[in-house]
């Protein structure tokens, strides 16, 4: 019996931070034994918003592919692929591009969010307008049973599952409508408490040292309504305890609660006690990185195998695509 399958990627906008560990990668690994698993670097994406500078790409999609590699994704488990090198992604996005209402699009909460947080960017493209159901495409030619995303991907698989749903009744049923498998961790606070980003400034990378770590965490904004080290905290409302609740051991957390409500600890105390979690849970990434970041030609070698298999398994997708859209010749 054949595993169920799933598809979920990411943007190559260079090195990963703890954000995507928890958000996503932690998550990808585990499923790895349990589902086919298609995991993406999703490089046409990253042009949606920077295509007038698309240098930086190439080097993202290294990148990123060294960082998946060091936090356990297995290529002999899961297919590693690159977007641009399975073109059936935009062949579906074209035809889906056929059924798909413009007012769809326009309501899906990123599509303003991403235009008003990069105001500075000409963001008044149709690809801009249209990733959404690129991502839907990227999930379809797979037909994939489940995505493992963050709550904010959410409206994104509904959308997907919007289209699976008009697509199927146009041609017959060629599409499973993919469920949502949510990851346990919805968002990752950066060192001044907004969610851990690159562009923000306040990401913690996995390629950092324990050093980098440690001093990077020693200024993080913690409960602003705590003052004076005296003063009692609330454990809530600090995004140094979100980060505890998904590095540290419940006993740290515990003693972390109860200290920051008692006063009985300090903040930097506090802080101290997570870089040590944190050290500890990167310890694993720490040591196996080196191996793929010295070894690009082999990262590369993983690439080019797993967009193959992608690309035989989408290739399979479009055949079924195009039977049920009648658009099979018999000069083709």
């Amino acid at each position: 019996m054949s595993k169920p399958r799933i598809l979920s990627g990411m943007r190559p906008t260079g090195a990963l931070h703890l954000g995507h560990l928890t958000g996503a990668l932690d998550n990808w690994v585990r499923l790895q034994d349990t589902y086919d698993c298609f995991w993406a670097i999703v490089d046409w994406h990253a042009l949606t918003t920077d295509y007038a500078n698309p240098g930086p790409i190439a080097e993202n999609v290294l990148e990123v592919a060294v960082d998946w590699l060091a936090a356990g994704l297995d290529p002999d488990r899961a297919a590693l692929f690159v977007q641009s090198l399975v073109p059936e992604h935009a062949e579906l996005h074209l035809l889906l591009s056929m059924v798909t209402p413009v007012p769809w699009l326009e309501r899906v909460p990123s599509y303003k969010d991403q235009q008003s947080q990069l105001q500075e960017r000409d963001l008044s493209t149709y690809g801009f307008l249209g990733y959404p159901l690129l991502q839907s495409a990227d999930i379809m030619i797979y037909k994939a049973n489940a995505v493992p995303v963050g709550e904010d991907q959410a409206p994104h698989i509904e959308l997907t599952r919007e289209v699976v749903r008009r697509f199927n009744n146009f041609y017959g049923e060629v599409f499973p409508e993919p469920q949502t498998l949510l990851t346990a961790t919805p968002r990752t606070p950066g060192t001044d408490g907004r969610k851990m980003s690159k562009s923000y400034g306040n990401a913690i990378l996995l390629k950092d040292p324990p050093e980098v770590v440690r001093q990077k965490l020693k200024p993080m904004v913690t409960d602003p309504a705590r003052v004076r080290r005296t003063d009692p905290g609330n454990p809530d409302v600090c995004p140094v305890f979100d980060l505890h609740k998904a590095f540290s051991t419940p006993e740290t957390q515990a003693w972390a609660a109860q200290g920051c409500r008692t006063a009985g600890i300090g903040c930097i105390e506090c802080k101290s006690r997570l870089a040590d979690h944190v050290v500890e849970r990167m310890a694993a990434i720490y040591e196996r990185r080196p191996q793929f970041a010295s070894r690009p030609d082999t990262v590369w070698d993983i690439l080019r195998a797993g967009s193959r298999k992608a690309r035989e398994t989408a290739a399979a997708t479009m055949e079924d695509v195009r039977t049920a859209m009648k658009l099979r010749y018999p000069i083709s």
